[in-house]
């Protein structure tokens, strides 16, 4: 899809071996697939230094020649780091690569900087050639990062009305945590430079009056030192505000968790402060991936839990934007949020992603995943409340077959149909959905639709089919209309790894409401199975 339907300029090839043969060595993957079969328009590069990681560290080649050679007869075109460069020259002398191999590789790569215009003449009355600092930091791209970030928190809990807090009875609020005055730790890994921050003190100071203590020292959190001036300050103000979490120092590249548990007595100093704290307590989790608060989701003290992820130079703006509703949170979450003892009780490098009752495997992905959860994918909370309406939806959708082809399996027992033996084309389902919200807030809404195929034992659970994103004015609604491509979207991948058409019902769920919409097959034609 990132290939064909969104015409990437490039791809990159990992470190890691696929059945034995590292990616960016693989001719299979890289030239028969990626360029062959989907059509690249583009360059290949490796991710930095993984032809020196196949040589040096897996040892797939002898020599440092031949890796460079096997990574250039491959389809690799570019090297992110030196390897190339010092072991190409010396692979054509010892003849295990010829210089036509060379050439195609500085093709693909030239075609791509002559479409940037890099040989266009002089760079500086290029359409881009004057960008430089000044140009980052203008207002219109700072308030689109503002943008981003408040469009990316997801609300997780809200007991009562516990948000939005309110300017009148919450003056004085308990900012309390390690992240509480969090600001390069925002922007999270792989980021450039920031034009500046507004941490979440920062953003919750330009509301109310603050009280700000660590109550731990960082996110490892390895004492209860500061507890007691953090329970202090739950105490003597009208609403806290726990700002906790993870940064770099406990996931980042090359580093990895070690659990999906709060770090260190982090969980011991939220319970503490909630059960001190006079008034409502919010607790706001930066973290890249999910974190098991099962604890805080079941204390009533806590009233409500926000997940920002990363959120960027101007995260604590965001965040109390949202704390204050100004912004009514639309987000969801990208991902399953699993309990502890799901990593407890898995081996991390059982690759399957199905369930198995026998093997008392419980899967991976919300797709397969067979188990308790702390927060579903696709969980996120508003201000408001919306209800879905399906106004329009077909029945049946017949899906015609190639009566050209004469290959056999076409069907398994008439239950599945390959999706290379169906018309697919435009084939779709199409529905019309109707958004009521029926609150008194604006807010935004994303509709996921899932789908949940007839039953088989390689089939998912259910699959995401499609999404839309819809504003919607208090008490009003919007009808949207949402297409669903039946050989992209309602095809599963069975065990041999071929993608077919599952016939009969197909349950669609969006929110609580539920379709059943039935795939047949048409035969045109004869085709043997």
């Amino acid at each position: 899809m990132c290939v064909q339907d969104g015409n990437v300029a490039s791809v990159m090839c990992s470190y890691n071996e696929v059945n034995g043969v590292p990616t960016c060595a693989d001719p299979n993957l890289l030239r028969n697939t990626v360029r062959g079969q989907w059509k690249l328009d583009g360059y290949i590069v490796s991710d930095c230094d993984s032809v020196g990681v196949f040589y040096n560290t897996q040892h797939y080649t002898t020599t440092p020649e031949q890796a460079a050679a096997d990574a250039i007869k491959a389809g690799l075109d570019l090297d992110c780091g030196p390897f190339l460069a010092q072991h190409s020259e010396d692979a054509v002398k010892q003849k295990l690569l010829n210089e036509v191999d060379i050439n195609n590789a500085l093709v693909n790569t030239l075609r791509v900087q002559m479409r940037l215009g890099m040989f266009d003449g002089e760079s500086s009355v290029q359409p881009f050639g004057k960008l430089g600092p000044k140009d980052v930091c203008t207002p219109s791209n700072q308030e689109l990062a503002l943008e981003a970030e408040r469009q990316g928190i997801v609300l997780l809990k809200n007991r009562g009305v516990s948000l939005p807090l309110s300017h009148r009875r919450h003056r004085t609020v308990a900012v309390i945590g390690p992240n509480s005055d969090a600001t390069v730790s925002m922007i999270g890994n792989y980021a450039g430079v920031a034009c500046g921050y507004t941490s979440p003190l920062q953003g919750i100071g330009n509301y109310v009056k603050t009280i700000h203590q660590l109550g731990c020292a960082n996110v490892a959190c390895r004492d209860d030192k500061l507890f007691s001036a953090a329970i202090d300050a739950a105490r003597q103000a009208d609403a806290t505000v726990l700002v906790m979490g993870l940064d770099q120092s406990i996931e980042a590249e090359f580093r990895d968790r070690t659990g999906l548990l709060l770090p260190g007595r982090q969980q011991e100093l939220v319970s503490k402060v909630a059960k001190a704290s006079k008034g409502p307590t919010v607790l706001v989790l930066m973290s890249g991936g999910p974190i098991d608060v099962s604890f805080a989701k079941n204390d009533p003290r806590i009233g409500a839990i926000l997940w920002v992820g990363y959120p960027g130079q101007a995260g604590g703006a965001a965040i109390a934007d949202v704390l204050y509703g100004t912004t009514n949170p639309g987000g969801k979450l990208p991902m399953t949020w699993y309990p502890q003892d799901y990593v407890s009780n898995l081996a991390m490098t059982d690759m399957a992603m199905r369930s198995s009752t026998h093997r008392n495997y419980p899967g991976r992905t919300y797709r397969f995943y067979k188990g308790p959860v702390v927060y579903p994918f696709g969980h996120g909370l508003s201000y408001t409340n919306f209800v879905h309406t399906i106004v329009n939806a077909p029945l049946v959708v017949t899906v015609p077959l190639d009566g050209h082809r004469r290959s056999g399996n076409a069907t398994v027992l008439g239950k599945a149909i390959k999706v290379n033996h169906a018309r697919c084309n435009k084939l779709s389902v199409g529905l019309q959905v109707n958004v009521k919200n029926t609150g008194s807030k604006d807010g935004t809404h994303t509709i996921l639709v899932f789908s949940i195929p007839p039953a088989g034992h390689w089939a998912p659970s259910k699959q995401l089919v499609a999404f839309a994103k819809v504003y919607v004015l208090a008490r009003s609604e919007q009808q949207v209309g949402i297409s669903i491509h039946v050989c992209k979207f309602l095809s599963v991948v069975d065990r041999s790894g071929v993608r077919r058409i599952p016939i009969g019902l197909h349950h669609i769920h969006i929110g609580d409401v539920k379709h059943s919409v039935s795939l047949e097959a048409a035969t045109l034609g004869v085709i043997k199975s």
